[in-house]
């Protein structure tokens, strides 16, 4: 009976891509409706700035994950519990509206032209400095004031576990250098694993590190905490910051301090100690240089103890920040009507370090004509 329940699930889950969907209307096998998609596509069609914006969603057979082309952004992405029940692992909203209002968080969203932070928005390149737009006090923070998880990436190729998006950013797109043509394509893998392939090129040489910002919480979106989550990080050292967040430059070893996750470690046995570092993030918000070899290797994991979901994060980059929700305050618009409270979801974002262009021991992320960046990321579920 149960396999009949999971199959009648995902078909549930598969139609959503065809019409628009009554949450209300749906039941999971426990009639508990937190097991099926709680977003109308309805509600994320729209125009913005005369582009159509639409809801993908992709399909594998016991997985499923609903994508736009709006920021190319995650809008949920539902994966199998110990028991075989489908739950929501990705925090969003309801609607498109949602995602556009002021300081919305970069849910699910591709974030660029560059990830996380670059020092007062300012950076010299072949002998030019350029001025960025600045939105996270004195520093810019992915991308800038509308970066690229404001775009609307325009759709190249669907199928039903797979959708392409591209995005052209001109030259002087919030003031990068050069015109980059970025393209991200989201699969979802027969053995339930989210794949994230990056490409881009440029006709002047810039600066790149994309990344994408899901919220994730493997108790279900909704659920109260991530501080009983159970987190691996493969790395020997992570990159302090300044009372701005921005590196101070040099590589600290994570032995004897709060930021050792080299073992299973719940996310909140030491988040709230007197930790010069935590105190400056308000927890964690720093980023790890991972111990690994050059190719998509395993890098994290992360595992919810109420519902059995382990998530394996499998990268090319060689960083990866972790924040711990720490400025999560009363969420509204949620899926399913819910409010999102503090510290009830984590990033694990995979990158270059952050003001690498501004630190020249860090690897380096200019791109140049004629070269190609190309980079991948795996979010594994067992």
């Amino acid at each position: 009976m149960k396999k009949h329940t999971t199959l009648f699930l995902f078909i549930a889950l598969a139609m959503v891509g065809i019409s628009a969907c009554n949450p209300s209307d749906e039941q999971s096998s426990n009639g508990d409706s937190s097991a099926v998609l709680t977003v109308s596509p309805a509600d994320f069609e729209a125009k913005v700035d005369g582009d159509s914006v639409k809801l993908y969603t992709l399909t594998n057979g016991t997985a499923a994950a609903a994508i736009t082309n709006y920021g190319a952004r995650v809008v949920s992405l539902h994966v199998p519990d110990k028991n075989g029940n489908l739950v929501d692992v990705v925090l969003g909203y309801t609607d498109l509206a949602s995602y556009r209002q002021p300081g919305e968080g970069f849910y699910g969203a591709v974030v660029g032209r560059y990830g996380n932070r670059i020092a007062k928005g300012q950076f010299e390149l072949e002998g030019q400095q350029y001025q960025l737009e600045l939105n996270d006090g004195p520093n810019t923070l992915h991308g800038g004031t509308n970066g690229f998880f404001a775009k609307v990436w325009e759709v190249k190729h669907v199928t039903d576990s797979s959708v392409e998006f591209q995005y052209v950013s001109p030259d002087g797109d919030a003031g990068y250098p050069g015109k980059l043509e970025a393209t991200v394509v989201y699969t979802l893998t027969a053995d339930n694993g989210l794949d994230i392939a990056y490409r881009a090129t440029t006709d002047k040489a810039t600066v790149i590190n994309l990344t994408n910002h899901a919220y994730f919480n493997l108790s279900g979106e909704g659920d109260t905490t991530i501080l009983d989550h159970l987190l691996t990080i493969r790395a020997d050292g992570y990159t302090p910051v300044d009372e701005t967040l921005i590196p101070t430059g040099v590589i600290t070893p994570v032995d004897n301090t709060p930021f050792d996750f080299r073992q299973p470690t719940p996310i909140g046995a030491r988040i709230d100690t007197a930790d010069t570092q935590l105190v400056l993030g308000k927890g964690y918000d720093h980023n790890f240089a991972l111990k690994k070899e050059p190719g998509l290797q395993l890098v994290a994991t992360v595992e919810s103890p109420k519902t059995g979901i382990v998530m394996d994060i499998l990268t090319e980059e060689p960083g990866l920040q972790f924040y711990s929700g720490n400025f999560m305050n009363k969420v509204q618009n949620a899926k399913g009507g819910k409010i999102y409270g503090y510290r009830s979801a984590f990033c694990l974002e995979t990158q270059h370090f952050p003001d690498s262009p501004n630190q020249p021991d860090f690897p380096s992320t200019v791109l140049e004509p004629k070269s190609e960046y190309r980079t991948r990321t795996v979010y594994q579920f067992r």
